[in-house]
Formats: C-alpha cells, sequence, structure tokens
C-alpha cells in the first residue's frame, strides 16, 4: 500500500491544534500526530478532530509522543508559550529557545528526514537556534516568518484598493514583528505597479485615495496584538498560513513564498534568519530571492536584521 502524507506537530495548543484541524479540513495529510506535554490536552484535540472525519477527506489523527513522528514528512514546531496581551514576541526568546533545544534531538531521533516548519514565536529566532543547534541543512528547516504578515498586507491593500487579496502582489520582509518592513517598489495588482495602478484610478476617480504606506504598516505590525486583544490569542490565520506551506511541500507547487531562513550576504547581511521570498517545494526551502529595492527600503530590511541581531546576542543559543 502506498504511504500518505504524514505530518507531526509537536504542540497542541491553539495554534497547533488549529492546524491540525486545518490540515484536516484540507484533506493535506492522511496521518496526523500530535505531541504535547499535556497529553490529555492532545488527546482530547485529536479526539474532537477524528469525530469529524466522517464528513470530510479521511485521516488518521491521534496523540502521541516522539517515536511516533517517525516517517513523518513534516514536522511542525508550535513549541512554547505564546503571547500574552501587551506582550511582543521577542520577549518570549529566552523561553522559547530553552523549550526547543530540549526537545529537537528527540525530535531528530525519529525524524531527521522530516521538513520542519518552525512556527514558535520568536520564529526567526527559534528558525535561527534550530539550525546552529541541530546542523540540519537550511533547505529542511524554515520559519513561517512573514508569510502571515504579508497575508495581512495582501488584505489590507485590498481592502484599500477595492480588489481581492488575491490580485495584490506585495511583500512584508524581514523579522516576523514590528520591525518588518514593506518593498513598496515591488507592490503591484495583478503584475501592474502599484503606483500605475492607483494613478490610472484617480483618472477615473479623482477622489480615489491614495494609500498610506504609514498606517497600513501600523497595521500589519499591530493587527497580531490587536487580536490578541481582543479574544486572547491568534491562531485561525496563523494556521492557513502554515497549511499553504504544507501544501506547497507536499504537492510540490514551487511556490515563492516569503519564510524565514539563513541570510548569506543578501543585501549585506548573514548569519540572521529573517524572511525574504524562496521557492519552497517537495525540496524543502530553495532559491533564495533577493529581489532590487530601492536604497531606502534597503536600509530599513538591514536594521530589521540588525535589531534580531541585536536579540541574538542577548540569548543563550
Amino acid at each position: 500500500m502506498e504511504k500518505g502524507n504524514k505530518i507531526s506537530i509537536l504542540g497542541a495548543g491553539n495554534v497547533g491544534a488549529t492546524i491540525a484541524y486545518t490540515l484536516t479540513v484540507q484533506g493535506l495529510a492522511s496521518e496526523i500526530v500530535l505531541v504535547d506535554i499535556n497529553k490529555e490536552k492532545a488527546e482530547g484535540e485529536a479526539m474532537d478532530i477524528y469525530q469529524g472525519t466522517a464528513l470530510c477527506p479521511p485521516v488518521d489523527i491521534f496523540n502521541g509522543d516522539y517515536p511516533d513522528i517517525k516517517d513523518s514528512d513534516i514536522v511542525i514546531v508550535t513549541l512554547g508559550s505564546a503571547r500574552k496581551p501587551g506582550q511582543t514576541r521577542i520577549d518570549l526568546a529566552q523561553g522559547n529557545i530553552n523549550i526547543i533545544k530540549s526537545v529537537m534531538p528527540q525530535a531528530l531521533k525519529y525524524a531527521p528526514n522530516a521538513k520542519y516548519v518552525v512556527v514558535s514565536n520568536p520564529v526567526d529566532i527559534i528558525t535561527y537556534t534550530i539550525l546552529k543547534t541541530t546542523g540540519l541543512p537550511e533547505s529542511q528547516v524554515f520559519g513561517s516568518g512573514t508569510l502571515l504578515d504579508t497575508s495581512r498586507l495582501r488584505a489590507a491593500i485590498a481592502q484599500n484598493v477595492g480588489v481581492s487579496p488575491k490580485s495584490v502582489h506585495a511583500y512584508v520582509f524581514g523579522e516576523h514583528g514590528d520591525s518588518s518592513m514593506i518593498p513598496w517598489s515591488l507592490t503591484s495588482i495583478s503584475g501592474v505597479p502599484m503606483d500605475t495602478y492607483l494613478s490610472s484610478m484617480r483618472v477615473k476617480n479623482p477622489n480615489y485615495q491614495e494609500l498610506d504606506h504609514a498606517a497600513i504598516l501600523e497595521d500589519v505590525h499591530k493587527s497580531g496584538g490587536k487580536v490578541i486583544k481582543l479574544k486572547g490569542a491568534t491562531f485561525y490565520a496563523i494556521a492557513l498560513s502554515t497549511c499553504r506551506i504544507c501544501e506547497c511541500i507536499l504537492r510540490n507547487t514551487n511556490s515563492v513564498l516569503t519564510l524565514s531562513t539563513m541570510l548569506h550576504g543578501e543585501y549585506g547581511v548573514s548569519d540572521v534568519c529573517v524572511s525574504l521570498p524562496a521557492l519552497l517545494g517537495s525540496d524543502g526551502l530553495t532559491n533564495l530571492m533577493a529581489p532590487p529595492m530601492t536604497n531606502e527600503e534597503q536600509e530599513q530590511f538591514v536594521a530589521s536584521c540588525n535589531a534580531l541581531k541585536t536579540v541574538i546576542s542577548s540569548v543563550n543559543i
């Protein structure tokens, strides 16, 4: 019998459980394993999802321990403390680094060939930690990075411009956090440069509003915190982002996504994990891209990298 796709999720909190549910609804895996120190929580989440599988694509979902992740195609890392109201992702750094360092040897013992998708925050620091402490190839370990930020950006632009988010082509680069930047020179509406598109719309409607770049960037930076303040946690959008990553790997879509990976001289920066566009398929993350940006945009990107380097220098990896 042909082997199906197996995905293991380390951490069965709000994010891990919602990822498992979304994977089930989308039919991306034939086997899903939930691993958590709180075994009852993991068992309850797996049971709750499994009881609905008669109504969606078939999947065997169960809670387990590290030996059960053997032969996983993908291991999704959601372990660690979640952000609380008023906290930044960076506030979580050392505690979550310690958790990741303690569990990764167990994961690698049973799933050395899996693609490791890092979701735990601060995602850039945790991705860097795993790469530095495990010796795994960079194609095999990458963070969800600014894929979620980019989705938030596309949604915000779409709302302002009056088009579908799928027609907006825009990116957030750098840290998944408050130092991230938007390369506005690369944004477009279905291939039409943003400035050209807006100019053409103003010809038809003189009252057509300009995009407020500062307000949109602030929205990208603050929207996650706002959701946490309103409902206590964020998990739907990051689950959709993570499932998109899994889809690209399992279906070998060779899609370009903004994911967190190690830099080696891009824009003059090395030895830090941040997000830039890269190709994602069955071979993992390949072909990291450094598209041309304006001088000001490059300076903003380098500043974001340096902010993360400052954190790296202050923690024990």
